[in-house]
């Protein structure tokens, strides 16, 4: 018989059992050391001894504990099936079973399983207690020697006291769990409550997941914290959000992280909670991998952000160390999660109504600051054929969201056409943000077309938005397209074709709902072959093009337009200006006005100045300059205006810009005008 153990194995693994508890198998072992200690001070020898445990999942007694002197068939989780064996009439019963050589073949499983390791002798009694059955106790020999009566008598109590202390032991421990429960709950409880506070103190979406991180982190530790949601074109996650005190910055803010191949992206995919116990880049072969690594993160958990039914992004928690995270965390997490969807949605919501209420108000101010503007569309005077049939044009054009290119001569009106078009389109109720391309120096006009992040040149101290982006659902007006340097062409390209572009410095991709209007008085063509501007950007903007006739070419519209600009200036001026006389307005429709509706417009301004009477007093003599006769004698225009421009140049005193320069007298723009000058060779 055996004085000490050779092998002593002990193992409770039933799912979902209580008795699945290192504290209670160190419980549980200790009780049945003592057990056995008493055996042998009783002298009652034997060669094997297990316990054995009902399963309820299987509905079979399951070996939870074994001792045996030499290796036997039996062996720690092994499933005895209730009908045919021992432990399992024991157990149904609560009557003792012993079997030997000399009883009858009952109980076939055990004498099959025990006669290999010539277990000859079996005792199994019942470990109950009066509230429960537990399950049962074998005691096994090899030798022929039958448990006698007084063993069995001797073993019954102390298999009595043992399923005593053994279920006191589980009632000690399931209080423990009862209590532990208890615990996480009043924390989940507290941890939603916080939340909740959270939600209504702050609908920042980063200072919200932070306040959301700082509170989970009393329950799940973690490192790192993430939310990442999808961008727009949902092949990417962004990073909306991160708290990592003791980050090296490697992981922020906007940075893309693929769907496919990443721990964030795979959460999302399967909509299910991923956890890596030890990060390795060949899992997720991303970039943001790498950053992880050198961030010095080694597990991981990411949770799918599910809230009526939609998934509306990812929180991704992480360790500095390996296997931090276990089933109960993810649970706790995943309990959590519908909330703090909720909370996110309602961040996004507040921050969308935030960015709808500024754009709202940008909008307001860009129309009011329009609404100054000196002309719109009830201002396009005349009845000439040839400016009917740009009406006309414009009628067909509107209601479409092609792009439209208008060429024609400084000072024709081509803003006041482009303006047209916007307001009879669909997109009239949103603003036509216009930019002036020769306005603008080379250096500004992509920061002023695209916008600009914080930090993407030295004075970038904040975030700005670009005309494109104030130009949201409405018209971008380019005036003087031609002046748009060669560099910035093909990103103006990009978004006519994939109506998409990215602010300086910055990563993200914006969408482009607008229509694109540009403008210009030089020869593209010419440009084109002088490798100036990009032949793909020409055709693409050149989808309908429309010239504006010169005034010269509208000779019966010269009165109409004389007395619209008299009656304008009469009135801001408080004059009474009833006629014209016949010669003045002859001398006006004669002239062949090179600056066009502006220069007329300037023209008419100066005479109602000068005017005293009801008359309107008309400096003919400026409109009799020597240029007047060489149009006669059949010169070239060209060569008349340059004739012309110097003589005003000689008027001003030399001085192209200002009130009184040559660009004011002529009703031009001072680029205008110099643009002219370098045409025609004129210098100072």
């Amino acid at each position: 018989m055996l004085d000490e153990l050779t092998a002593n194995e002990f193992h409770l693994g039933i799912s979902g059992n209580a008795l699945d508890s290192a504290a209670v198998q160190a419980d549980l072992k200790n009780i049945i050391c003592s057990f056995t200690a008493r055996l042998r001070g009783g002298s009652v020898p034997f060669d094997l001894l297990y316990l054995a445990f009902y399963d309820t999942t299987a509905k079979a007694m399951r070996i939870s504990y074994l001792q045996a002197a030499s290796p036997v068939a039996l062996h720690l989780g092994l499933e005895i099936s209730l009908e045919g064996s021992a432990s399992g009439h024991v157990w149904s019963t609560r009557q003792r079973a012993t079997f030997d050589r000399s009883t009858s073949d009952s109980f076939g499983k055990e004498r099959t399983l025990l006669a290999h390791d010539r277990i000859d002798c079996l005792c199994v009694l019942p470990l109950t207690t009066p509230q429960r059955k537990l399950g049962t106790v074998a005691l096994g020999r090899s030798a022929d020697c039958p448990f006698s009566d007084a063993e069995v008598k001797f073993l019954e109590p102390a298999v009595g006291e043992m399923a005593l202390a053994l279920d006191n032991a589980l009632h000690h421990h399931q209080v423990g769990v009862y209590q532990k429960e208890l615990q996480e709950a009043l924390d989940r409880c507290r941890l939603l409550r916080e939340i909740s506070d959270t939600v209504v103190r702050n609908l920042d979406l980063s200072e919200l997941f932070t306040s959301i991180s700082v509170a989970l982190r009393t329950i799940i530790r973690h490192d790192y914290a993430s939310l990442s949601l999808p961008d727009l074109n949902h092949d990417d996650l962004r990073i909306y959000a991160v708290d990592f005190p003791a980050g090296k910055g490697l992981l922020h803010v906007d940075l893309l992280n693929p769907i496919e191949g990443s721990l964030a992206g795979r959460a999302l995919t399967v909509n299910k909670p991923v956890m890596v116990a030890r990060l390795r880049y060949s899992q997720f072969p991303v970039e943001s991998s790498s950053k992880w690594e050198d961030e010095g993160l080694k597990s991981a958990c990411a949770i799918p952000l599910v809230s009526n039914s939609s998934t509306v992004g990812v929180i991704t928690v992480g360790r500095t160390q390996e296997g931090a995270f276990n089933m109960r965390d993810v649970a706790m997490l995943q309990e959590l999660s519908s909330s703090i969807a909720i909370a996110v949605q309602n961040a996004l919501a507040f921050r969308e109504i935030s960015l709808l209420k500024d754009q709202l108000a940008e909008h307001r101010d860009y129309l009011e600051r329009q609404i100054r503007v000196e002309f719109n569309f009830n201002e396009i005077k005349g009845e000439s054929a040839a400016l009917k049939e740009v009406l006309q044009a414009v009628r067909t054009v509107a209601p479409t969201d092609v792009p439209v290119l208008i060429l024609g001569e400084t000072g024709t009106g081509k803003e006041l056409i482009a303006r047209a078009i916007h307001q009879r389109s669909p997109r009239a109720q949103y603003p036509m943000v216009k930019i002036n391309c020769a306005a603008i120096p080379a250096t500004l006009i992509e920061s002023e077309l695209f916008g600009f992040e914080k930090g993407a040149f030295t004075g970038a101290m904040a975030s700005k938005k670009g005309r494109l982006e104030l130009a949201n659902k409405g018209t971008i007006f380019l005036d003087e397209i031609g002046e748009l340097p060669i560099e910035s062409q093909s990103k103006l390209l990009r978004v006519l074709q994939e109506h998409e572009f990215e602010r300086l410095g910055g990563t993200r991709t914006l969408h482009a709902d607008i229509r694109v209007i540009a403008a210009t008085n030089r020869d593209l063509r010419q440009m084109m072959a002088d490798k100036q501007f990009r032949s793909d950007l020409y055709y693409r903007l050149r989808v309908f093009p429309i010239t504006v006739p010169p005034l010269r070419e509208r000779r019966d519209d010269v009165p109409i337009l004389v007395r619209f600009f008299t009656e304008k200036y009469a009135r801001r001026m408080g004059r009474k200006i009833m006629s014209i006389s016949e010669p003045a307005m002859k001398a006006l429709c004669d002239w062949h006005w090179p600056g066009n509706i502006r220069e007329m417009e300037n023209f008419i301004e100066r005479a109602v100045i000068l005017s005293h009477g009801e008359v309107l007093d008309v400096p003919v003599a400026e409109l009799k300059e020597p240029t007047y006769t060489n149009l006669e004698r059949g010169d070239t225009l060209e060569a008349t205006e340059r004739e012309y421009i110097l003589q005003i140049l000689k008027d001003a005193g030399g001085v192209v810009a200002g009130p009184r320069g040559a660009a004011a007298k002529l009703g031009l723009k001072r680029s205008t005008l110099q643009g002219k000058m370098r045409k025609l060779g004129i210098s100072l």
